[in-house]
């Protein structure tokens, strides 16, 4: 587990426009945060080095991919040693339509967020992939009918 640092409030602004313009030059974030680009550059390498900034990334539009169904994989293993565990691990590694994947406390063992081209898509993941030697026991799927809210960015504490 990585160490919490200490971040001041410029260092919070830098964090909260980093998040949403990404793609910001740095005198650009300069002038927002009121640093020279020099003293601008300092803090966001040092924020980069110590794990803070962890990379940086484009966000895509599903459906302009053609990944027009999304869901909600909820999956109970057959066998929680140590083996099952890591072949159902190795196996969510090598499916492109899982997106992320959370170990669970519960009746569930994982969460699975998935996207795929549509139900046809869908079934075959689940019957040729998820279902199909991966350890699996039981599933629960729910399928996204509305995205409200979709990741922003972290909340950040206010300097």
């Amino acid at each position: 587990m990585a160490a919490i640092i200490e971040l001041d409030r410029t260092d919070l602004r830098l964090l909260a426009l980093l998040q949403h313009e990404g793609r910001a030059t740095n005198a650009e974030l300069a002038t927002r945060v009121n640093l020279s680009p020099s003293a601008c550059l300092r803090r966001i390498q040092r924020l980069e080095a110590c794990g803070v900034v962890a990379g940086y990334a484009a966000r895509l539009d599903p459906q302009a991919l053609g990944l027009g169904l999304q869901a909600f994989v909820r999956v109970q293993l057959d066998k929680h040693g140590t083996p099952g565990i890591e072949r159902f691990v190795e196996h969510v590694q090598d499916w492109d339509e899982v997106v992320a994947c959370h170990a669970l406390t519960g009746d569930m063992d994982y969460l699975l967020h998935v996207y795929v081209r549509d139900l046809e898509h869908f079934s075959r993941f689940l019957l040729d992939r998820l279902l199909n030697d991966a350890g699996v026991a039981d599933v629960n799927s729910s399928f996204v009918l509305r995205t409200v809210k979709a990741f922003q960015g972290l909340p950040l504490p206010h300097a």
